[in-house]
């Protein structure tokens, strides 16, 4: 017969099994997570920032881009940072053949390297970026707790399978945003980070030439915007060079502009245009474009910190790639 003592044995055993595997491959992400390992960490990177964003203040959106391109493949696992040499890697990837940034994160991890050898992941490493970048030019702030580790498998078909191509109907981008734990007011606020940055004619030609059998046109594009992008930047179908304002006018401010342009039809992808489809979301939009910047940013930051926790590696999940470029580093 079990006597208590034993029965309380078993329990104190499986316990500490529990514990021990929540302390190892399933710990949490915390705030300052390397303040005892690598304390000047976060200041190494927010200052190699702040000396370099004014040779390249188009660098933030960028930089947030990848950010989200990482965390949709795998999780926020650095992934997208991994050469292959065979050209099957997540950067080889069709989304990801506008990515920049590679060689900013990869100096920085190189200092990084110099100070703590094999401590801070690249994965922290793209988040931090990301968020200071973003900062440095006059845009939110957000929490970023750190303790991410990296991966070492990034795959061309599961980044093409998985981040949200621009020319994304609605249902395609709930079900994506949906795959990683993200939901419709995630995917609005998200896709607010569109207020930076550009583009390329690639990204949208076919709403202008080639939208579908019966028409040639997306009908959803504001007709007088398309026509100033025919004259003036997309000349025709094929090309794949010319660059385009996401938010014309206003693409180095993090505003609500973005917002004002998609309700006129003026969102440059179709995924832009498809966030004016459904009544929810709509909804969301005009909330925002009706409310305080404030309380845009406000919002921003936590969907950006949720997307940040995506099916993280942490403890002793994944590893601490020395170089961000190379999987088995």
């Amino acid at each position: 017969m079990t006597t208590m003592k034993q029965l309380n044995i078993a329990v104190l055993v499986a316990v500490t099994v529990l514990i021990g595997m929540l302390g190892s491959s399933e710990a949490q992400l915390q705030m300052n997570f390397y303040a005892k390992s690598c304390p000047n960490a976060e200041k190494i990177i927010s200052d190699h920032i702040q000396n370099h964003i004014h040779n390249g203040p188009s660098l933030a959106a960028p930089l947030i881009r990848m950010h989200f391109h990482d965390c949709f493949v795998r999780g926020c696992d650095g992934s997208v940072l991994i050469n292959s040499t065979s050209g099957n890697a997540e950067r080889d990837a069709p989304p990801n053949l506008t990515l920049r940034g590679f060689g900013f994160v990869e100096r920085i991890k190189a200092l990084l390297e110099k100070v703590c050898p094999k401590t801070v992941s690249c994965a922290d490493i793209i988040a931090l970026t990301a968020r200071d970048a973003v900062v440095a030019t006059g845009g939110p702030s957000w929490s970023v707790p750190t303790g991410r580790r990296d991966g070492r498998i990034s795959n061309l078909n599961e980044a093409t399978n998985n981040i949200p191509p621009p020319t994304s109907n609605f249902s395609t981008l709930q079900r994506l945003f949906k795959n990683q734990g993200l939901n419709l007011k995630d995917l609005v606020l998200l896709s607010g980070a569109h207020t930076i940055g550009v583009s390329h004619c690639s990204s949208m030609n076919t709403r202008l030439y080639n939208f579908s059998t019966t028409v040639k046109q997306d009908p959803a594009l504001d007709s007088q915007y398309a026509a100033n992008l025919k004259a003036n930047k997309c000349r025709s179908l094929n090309d794949n060079t010319t660059i385009l304002e996401m938010d014309p006018g206003s693409s180095r401010t993090f505003d609500l502009s973005y917002y004002r342009l998609v309700l006129k039809r003026r969102g440059l992808f179709q995924s832009d245009s498809a966030l004016t489809t459904n009544s929810a979301t709509l909804k969301m939009i005009n909330n925002l474009v009706n409310g305080p910047e404030q309380k845009f940013y406000e919002a921003f930051a936590k969907s950006m910190e949720k997307m940040g926790r995506v099916k993280v590696k942490t403890g002793s999940a994944g590893v601490i790639r020395t170089r961000c470029s190379v999987a088995g580093s």
